[in-house]
């Protein structure tokens, strides 16, 4: 299932075979990894448990199910994981009251999409209830799709999310430009048979075969998503 905000309109970008671009949210476009850090310790500190520092690695950018899963595993907190996940998502939602900090560039790269009309879809691990959230920040009109890890069988690493996503907005997915920050994303884009770009939030990440390394979004635009998918 996926919820739809319309764009202004779509085109398929020109001098490129650039169809569309699919962004992560956490971490990529919106600085809120630290938030979840600080959620999770909040709720395991209130459940008689200190969190190693050396997990963040572990959870970052995954789905929820399996963050929670890993960290009730090892602290061997007595909560059940429906329980764990609605504490976790009341924790991060009470941390972004009024506007989120954007990371560098995004707003920029996300109105140059929306002024070349570039058919451009959210696609998070979050929860609809967290997305719908953060969209306030980011501007429901710049994307024409938003796919949540709630709302998908099998969310990052599986490809599903930005297979749906592909499709949703009518494009190859070997045409599709992804932005992502973590390694559980990287994954789930290069399943899903996209070119990848890729920001570190908080674990580094190697430069490989149809995958681009860059520190910041200050150093993509549309020009350099256009060269990820040259035209035949």
């Amino acid at each position: 299932m996926t919820s739809t905000v319309r764009a202004l309109g779509t085109r398929t970008a020109e001098g490129s075979a650039l169809q569309a671009v699919l962004l992560d949210m956490d971490g990529t476009l919106v600085d809120t990894e630290g938030f979840w850090w600080d959620a999770e310790v909040a709720v395991f500190a209130g459940l008689g448990h200190a969190l190693d520092e050396s997990w963040r690695d572990v959870v970052v950018g995954g789905p929820m199910t399996r963050s929670a899963g890993f960290l009730i595993e090892a602290t061997g907190a007595d909560i059940t994981l429906p329980e764990l996940t609605q504490l976790l998502n009341d924790g991060f939602e009470n941390r972004i009251n009024g506007s989120l900090p954007l990371m560098p560039g995004a707003a920029r790269l996300l109105a140059e999409l929306a002024a070349h009309r570039v058919p451009t879809a959210l696609v998070s691990a979050s929860h609809r209830r967290i997305i719908d959230r953060v969209l306030h920040s980011l501007g429901p009109r710049n994307f024409a799709l938003t796919v949540a890890g709630d709302e998908v069988e099998r969310t990052k690493p599986f490809p599903d999310p930005y297979l749906i996503a592909a499709a949703g907005l009518g494009a190859d997915p070997a045409r599709c430009a992804v932005v992502e920050d973590t390694a559980t994303g990287v994954a789930a884009a290069e399943a899903a048979g996209c070119q990848v770009v890729v920001v570190p939030s908080v674990a580094p990440i190697a430069a490989a075969a149809g995958r681009t390394v860059v520190t910041s979004l200050e150093e993509v635009d549309l020009p350099f998503l256009q060269g990820l998918v040259p035209l035949p």
